[in-house]
């Protein structure tokens, strides 16, 4: 046993974790692609003035921040934003607008790990940079609407709680609360929900707020207040507004979001935000010291909570079930039933792997039983025989429990063709 284990927060990959991950990117990747966006990806390391930049002194609490051999600030990325702010100002006028583009790949964060956070996770980022229209906030909308559906979650299982901060701009403006204000005020809504009451009302003093005033704005900003009315419509035209409800308390916690802010959670299981984003006009320009000023928004959607709710939930765990099973099953097994056959089973074996087939076999001499319940293990579909019979072949199908034989020189072309029958019969455990 090893006496070494992984590193707080981070985590093993073992084989089904391995294709668990690899079934949330592939449909990441797959609904991106069907909306037109192309794959990017940034460095894990940047210089730690990057996130300054962004965010501020105080993200460096959360950094793997660290000196390289040259004595450089640098860090491991806590999010691909910056990056991508940074990588599209450099070269902005090499890509037509809008530029819509996705990213999967890890981050890290230095907070303490609990259920549905660690310290090393996986995000998928869909940004669009370069039109400031509303219906770039409702095509992101509808990727992630698209995405939670593609994994089998139900529009009874989650919602989008949208809001607007254009919105909480007005009503400080109307109640003649200085500018200077609207940070401390958004970072207390953020928190509103989770926060006492008292708390809340202590908080806002200082301002010159109320709870009660703010609670009676909240109750008014609903699906008809005009900062909707373009997203409502475009989405409504989709049949995705059912998806949606507006909530004033969402304003995501970071300084640089200027416009509609979303965030997506499950409906039945308490889990954190699945996802969250929003529009970010400034951020390019404050990159860029001011050259490059690119309208902007984009979400991210973590794979740690994400999981647990493919895990919850009855139709994405039947679709996850199924991805699983297809990582961990070969298409056949070839049985070596007579040894002095070992070297055409060989050469079958190449060949079918050479045509994409998947195909396993046992590496020395081993009982023909053996060999089927190692069939049965990888849930191989058929079983190829190499026996006395050569150079006729027999290929059993072990979901159905039927056999029959082939010519050696044919057995590529039958396998192929048997594959692209439905399986029939129960299914392998």
């Amino acid at each position: 046993m090893s006496t070494f284990q992984t590193v707080k927060g981070f985590r093993d990959f073992f084989p089904e974790e391995c294709a668990r991950r690899n079934y949330i990117f592939d449909t990441w990747r797959a609904v991106a692609r069907r909306y037109g966006f192309m794959e990017y990806e940034g460095p894990l390391v940047e210089s730690t003035d990057l996130y300054r930049k962004k965010s501020g002194d105080e993200i460096t609490n959360q950094l793997y921040c660290f000196l390289d051999k040259a004595k450089r600030e640098i860090s491991l990325r806590p999010e691909i934003t910056p990056s991508l702010a940074r990588m599209v100002t450099a070269r902005q006028r090499d890509f037509k607008k809008p530029i819509k583009w996705f990213q999967i790949g890890p981050c890290f964060r230095y907070e303490e790990p609990q259920e549905g956070r660690s310290r090393e996770f996986i995000q998928f980022n869909a940004d669009i940079l370069g039109d400031s229209s509303p219906a770039t906030s409702a095509e992101l909308i509808a990727l992630a609407i698209d995405v939670m559906l593609e994994f089998g979650v139900s529009a009874d299982d989650f919602i989008i709680r949208l809001s607007n901060r254009e919105i909480w701009n007005t009503f400080l403006a109307d109640k003649n609360i200085a500018a200077e204000h609207m940070q401390t005020f958004l970072q207390i809504i953020d928190k509103i929900e989770r926060a006492r009451p008292e708390e809340t009302e202590k908080k806002l003093a200082p301002i010159g707020l109320t709870l009660a005033e703010v609670r009676a704005f909240m109750a008014a900003a609903d699906e008809n207040h005009p900062a909707f009315a373009a997203l409502r419509e475009n989405l409504t035209a989709r049949g995705l507004w059912q998806h949606i409800r507006i909530d004033a308390t969402i304003v995501r916690g970071l300084a640089y979001y200027t416009g509609t802010v979303f965030e997506v959670f499950d409906l039945k299981h308490g889990l954190r935000a699945l996802a969250g984003g929003g529009s970010y006009d400034k951020l390019c320009a404050l990159m860029s010291d001011g050259h490059v000023d690119l309208p902007a928004a984009g979400f991210a959607m973590g794979d740690v909570v994400l999981g647990i709710l493919l895990k919850k939930t009855p139709g994405a765990q039947m679709k996850l079930t199924e991805a699983l099973l297809a990582a961990s099953s070969i298409d056949a097994f070839v049985v070596v039933a007579d040894e002095a056959q070992r070297l055409h089973a060989l050469a079958a074996v190449q060949a079918l792997r050479a045509v994409g087939i998947r195909i396993d076999y046992s590496f020395g001499s081993q009982k023909v039983g053996k060999q089927f319940q190692a069939a049965e293990d990888r849930k191989a579909r058929f079983a190829i025989v190499f026996g006395a019979e050569y150079p006729e072949v027999v290929i059993k199908n072990l979901v159905a429990r039927s056999q029959s034989s082939v010519p050696a020189a044919n057995l590529v072309d039958e396998v192929q063709k048997l594959l692209q029958e439905p399986a029939i019969g129960p299914l392998i455990a």
